[in-house]
């Protein structure tokens, strides 16, 4: 699992991609640029999900570790590809649920990547 290391890391960036997709979705609310804003972070967002997906497939083929980071990081790329669809549309009643979605899936897939430490040995 000599790549767990590296997805740890991708995993952390792309929960901070998400946080700044949050923000850039206030800004698009709120300034005239927001809208820039929230589909440059959207793209960078997509690019960081798919570093991601090649992080958990390298941890599980060469890696020789679990495949079961593969399944969560293809849903958060495919749903994200999704919701920036759904926002290009205008359809905001889907986009911004499916965003909080991905929120908490990024979250839960932090959760499951970072390494346990038992509380009683704290």
């Amino acid at each position: 699992m000599r790549f767990l290391p590296v997805l740890r890391a991708v995993v952390v960036l792309h929960v901070l991609a998400m946080l700044a997709q949050s923000v850039t979705a206030g800004l698009l609310l709120s300034s005239p640029g927001g809208r820039q804003m929230h589909v440059l972070s959207g793209v960078v967002l997509l690019v960081v999900g798919l570093a991601h997906l090649v992080a958990a497939i390298l941890v599980w083929r060469p890696g020789g570790g679990p495949a079961a980071f593969v399944g969560p990081a293809v849903g958060l790329l495919v749903f994200s590809g999704v919701a920036a669809a759904l926002g290009g549309m205008g359809l905001k009643v889907l986009h911004l649920p499916l965003g909080v979605l991905l929120f908490g899936g990024t979250i839960m897939q932090l959760g499951r990547v970072l390494p346990r430490r038992d509380p009683v040995a704290a």
